[in-house]
């Protein structure tokens, strides 16, 4: 089809050199072309590569070309064959040539154009790609509300704009913000960021609150705006016990979770009923436990954390090694022949070849396959007797990651065990005792372990910035017992240990990389803003902190000022007082710090790494690891654990020293505290300090009551209803 409407000025021979217009007046008629006489033009002035070409097709499709293009006529085609260079509209041209090449249109689809002279082809396309104005922010998000004010479906929407439903979702929910703020976004007085954190509040009340009530400009920071709203709620991104209980039911069981329709991880949104999801998480352990009972154990019991120390407090006993069956026999030879087969194939691939490289990782993947297989049909050789059973018990733990770990054949170290008539404890018969009991050599060198501890230092402090409230009980934790003498007694050490002197230079040297962590990066901002608020002269400092608000500005700069008082770096791998403030913060080491060959697996053995790799990855790599170099090992070992978030059981072990004290002898209370400096050898759910927090106020926020559990002497956020700020991290 030709033009509907040609011009004398348009069919004239065109000139060898192209005329330079200096009048716009004379415009043309728009007219519709065929699509197959349009062509790329030389004269368009956008060069950069195109992109969202395909949902521009699926909207032109959808809805016709809604803007012409802008065309002027090549030289050389002339007549039945005339064809016409795009100059303005590359992206609707390359639309058009998807939706052609998809046979969705013909090629004599009629295309809306405007026909201009050569001379006006350069001028007109550099005006329309750099005079055009995109959307004010305000009104895209008005019009997504009035169409779905007129009844219009996400899914709808979606379609329209070739956009994802959970874009549509995010959209209309920005949309729905109060009116004021929408305002200061229109007159921006607001980022869409800012908006976006909070809307993460449902009510416009609380919106408003959180933004006018801000005293400083820095506190309206997204990330500050998105605590103020959440403050007393469980990130259930980051909460191990919501990944054992799963979102899903927690929301079945009646639960309600504050949506961040903003983030792309997994399980995003805040939990409101911490008692409901540790509800769950315990009926769920318990659960578990019963089916290990039924073993035949003769006691199980469950723990929400693993606790090293408690578990140091009892004896291990070997099982016993079954002869496979003909069945197992004959898969674990299928499956070794098949594992020999793999290798020898990776092995025999050529290096550099890049056609090798998905075949290498197919292999490689099927190879881990097979080994995990072998070790799961190994896994069912040992076994436990009844007189073990009879004997010995069983744990059920919950991890770190939010996983069950079953800890079985463990014996109690106290006078209860049972002994047969040689005296010899019940159970020693029948199985080997491991070398757990025996003091090992340590896995970490002092130098390590100071590294390790400053990073763990420096995280807690960054953990004090985000739960302020934390940080308030922290200090009065440390002032009550020097101020309280005749309640507390005269205490031997600092259980909590809040130095007068900042820990700045100190975490730095003793550990190298901390100032590239993620911990010191949050440390750091926090310095710089609190320097720009705070006044210079030291005389002007009083009258301005009098002027604060207490509530908000004085609590955040206690929480930053009580980090730079920790004394937590420790050249030994025990329990340390700063897993009272880890406790009670729900701190998630994997946030803070990642195994690399720098910070840690070129301080540590070769046999270490290899450990490390059986832990965190699969049998096949640990067994690669241990053919290598020490060298060579550790480089191989960063890449692999990259994504694994192990962490050394320096940063996950949560034991709380026990605190002594001298008894003031006016107080009943305080012949607990004597018991308790000479009761060393007890067990450790028996060893608990008299001070430490009781049933009712002193579980962390996430606890099930399960039993005996290790000593917490630490208040917890969760403890305080005046002050329920910390958030389940772990």
């Amino acid at each position: 089809m030709e033009a509907q409407t040609i011009t004398a000025a348009e069919t004239a021979d065109t000139p060898a050199t192209p005329l330079l217009e200096t009048d716009f007046g004379n415009e043309q008629p728009i007219v519709t072309v065929p699509y197959s006489s349009l062509r790329k033009s030389p004269l368009n002035a956008r060069t950069k590569p195109l992109t969202g070409i395909p949902g521009l097709a699926d909207n032109i499709a959808a809805k016709g070309l809604l803007q012409n293009l802008v065309v002027h006529e090549l030289r050389g085609s002339r007549g039945k064959r005339r064809k016409l260079g795009v100059c303005a509209g590359q992206r609707r041209h390359a639309a058009l040539d998807l939706l052609h090449a998809d046979k969705r249109i013909a090629a004599d689809h009629p295309v809306p154009v405007r026909i201009v002279s050569e001379g006006e082809a350069l001028a007109i396309s550099l005006i329309e790609n750099s005079q055009r104005e995109g959307l004010d922010p305000f009104d895209v998000l008005r019009s997504f509300r009035m169409l779905a004010e007129e009844g219009r479906s996400v899914d709808y929407i979606a379609a329209l704009f070739s956009a994802a439903p959970i874009t549509v979702k995010r959209r209309l929910k920005l949309a729905n913000v109060s009116p004021k703020l929408l305002a200061l976004l229109r007159e921006d007085g607001i980022t869409l960021d800012q908006l976006t954190a909070l809307a993460l509040a449902d009510d416009h009340e609380t919106q408003e609150r959180v933004w006018f009530d801000a005293p400083n400009d820095w506190q309206r920071a997204p990330q500050y705006l998105r605590q103020a709203i959440t403050r007393a709620e469980i990130d259930a991104s980051r909460s191990r016990l919501v990944r054992f209980v799963g979102l899903d039911t927690y929301e079945a069981a009646g639960g309600y979770v504050r949506r961040d329709l903003f983030s792309d991880a997994d399980n995003a949104g805040y939990i409101a009923d911490a008692e409901l999801l540790q509800r769950l998480a315990g009926e769920k352990l318990e659960a578990a436990a019963d089916e290990v009972r039924a073993e035949g154990w003769s006691w199980t019991e469950t723990r929400i954390e693993r606790d090293v120390a408690e578990l140091n407090h009892f004896r291990r006993l070997a099982p016993l090694d079954r002869p496979y069956t003909e069945d197992e026999q004959r898969e674990i030879d299928d499956l070794t022949g098949r594992q020999d087969e793999l290798a020898e194939q990776y092995d025999a691939l050529a290096e550099g070849d890049e056609d090798a490289y998905e075949e290498a990782e197919r292999l490689e993947a099927e190879l881990d396959q097979v080994t995990a297989a072998i070790q799961a049909l190994k896994t069912r050789a040992p076994t436990w007797d009844a007189q073990q059973m009879a004997e010995a018990g069983a744990f059920v733990i919950l991890d770190s990651q939010g996983d069950l770990l079953i800890e079985r054949g463990l014996m109690r170290r106290d006078g209860n065990a049972a002994r047969d008539e040689r005296g010899v404890p019940a159970g020693q018969s029948v199985g080997a005792l491991t070398e757990t009991n025996r003091r090992p050599k340590p896995v970490h060198s002092a130098k390590l372990c100071q590294q390790l501890s400053a990073h763990r230092t420096a995280a807690v402090h960054a953990e004090l910035i985000a739960q302020p409230t934390v940080a308030l009980a922290a200090l009065l934790y440390r002032l009550a017992p020097v101020a309280f003498p005749e309640r507390y007694g005269h205490a031997c050490r600092d259980y909590l240990e809040l130095n007068a002197t900042s820990n700045h230079d100190a975490l730095l040297k003793a550990a190298d990389d901390l100032a590239a962590s993620t911990a010191w990066g949050i440390i750091d901002a926090q310095r710089q803003q609190w320097l720009a608020a705070v006044p210079p002269r030291l005389a002007d400092l009083l009258p301005w902190l009098i002027e604060q608000d207490p509530g908000t500005t004085l609590l955040d700069l206690l929480a930053f000022c009580t980090g730079t008082l920790l004394d937590g770096v420790t050249g030994k791998e025990e329990p340390h007082a700063i897993n009272a403030l880890s406790n009670a913060l729900q701190l998630d080491m994997a946030r803070y710090w990642t195994p690399t060959r720098a910070s840690y697996f070129d301080h540590v053995s070769k046999a270490r790494i290899v450990d490390v790799a059986m832990q965190a990855a699969s049998p096949k790599i640990a067994f690669d690891l241990s053919k290598m170099k020490k060298g060579d090992a550790a480089a191989s070992a960063e890449q692999r654990l990259a994504k694994s978030a192990w962490l050394p059981d320096m940063l996950t072990d949560r034991n709380v020293p026990a605190f002594h004290t001298f008894s003031m002898g006016n107080d009943t209370d305080d012949d607990d505290d004597v018991e308790d400096d000479a009761d060393d050898g007890q067990d450790a759910e028996e060893a608990a300090p008299a001070d430490s927090a009781d049933e009712e106020s002193g579980d962390p926020p996430d606890a099930v009551d399960n039993g005996p559990r290790p000593a917490w002497p630490f208040p917890t956020a969760a403890s305080m209803s005046e002050h329920p700020a910390a958030r389940d991290g772990a």
